[in-house]
Order: C-alpha cells, then sequence, then structure tokens
C-alpha cells in the first residue's frame, strides 16, 4: 500500500534558533518561521520534534540538518524501505564527526550509519 502516493502530505518545516516545527504544504517560495522570520529547512515526512526546552536534542536536529539529512522513513510512496537511522544524543553526533574527520568520508554519510566505523 502507498502511502504517500494517495494524497498530498505535509512535511515538518524546522526552526532550529526558535525551536519550533510545523507541519506544512510543500512550496516553491519556502515557509517563514513566524517568530523570527527567517525561513525555516524542510525535515522530511517522519519528523518528531523534541520539547522545546530540551536544548541539547535541538543541536542534534540542527546538526543533522545542516549535514544536508532529512527525516525520512520510506520512499517517496510510503512503503519501499525502512527507516533511515539518525543520531539521537549529542555523543552519537560528536562520534560521527571524529569518525568523518579521520577517515576523510563526508558528515552526511556517517551520520546515517547504524554504527559509525563500519564502511559502506
Amino acid at each position: 500500500m502507498c502511502l504517500y502516493a494517495e494524497k498530498p502530505y505535509k512535511l515538518h518545516f524546522v526552526c532550529t534558533a526558535c525551536r519550533v516545527a510545523f507541519k506544512r504544504h510543500p512550496e516553491a517560495v519556502g515557509h517563514r518561521c513566524p517568530r523570527c522570520s527567517e525561513p525555516m529547512r524542510c525535515a522530511g515526512h517522519d519528523f518528531a520534534a523534541p520539547r522545546r526546552r530540551d536544548v541539547k536534542a535541538w543541536t542534534v536536529v540542527a546538526a543533522v540538518l545542516d549535514a544536508g539529512l532529512r527525516y525520512e522513513g520510506r520512499g517517496s510512496c510510503g512503503c519501499a524501505r525502512e527507516p533511515e537511522f539518525r543520531p539521537r544524543t549529542r555523543a552519537q553526533v560528536r562520534a560521527r564527526r571524529i569518525v568523518a574527520t579521520r577517515t576523510g568520508t563526508s558528515l552526511a554519510e556517517t551520520l546515517g550509519r547504524v554504527d559509525p566505523h563500519t564502511p559502506v
């Protein structure tokens, strides 16, 4: 059953500076944060926003989005693959940054791995 192909689902848009997330339909012009008027970044279909007061978790979200990754769990139609790994703690992000600098791989590639030491 194709979940995302049946109708247009909303995507999660995030402002990491204000620590807010909203579900909006994708538009060509982009969305602005209602609190600070800065452009919001698309976090994907399957993003689960942490609480606003959880600053540590929002720094992890910012690191993942800065690397160019999104929280997409499935294919464009909603089936086809399992959810991808994304780090949840700052220690996981720190370990993957160290591995990325030592091995010379991109940060986005190592942030998407369950174990940062295993090659692709």
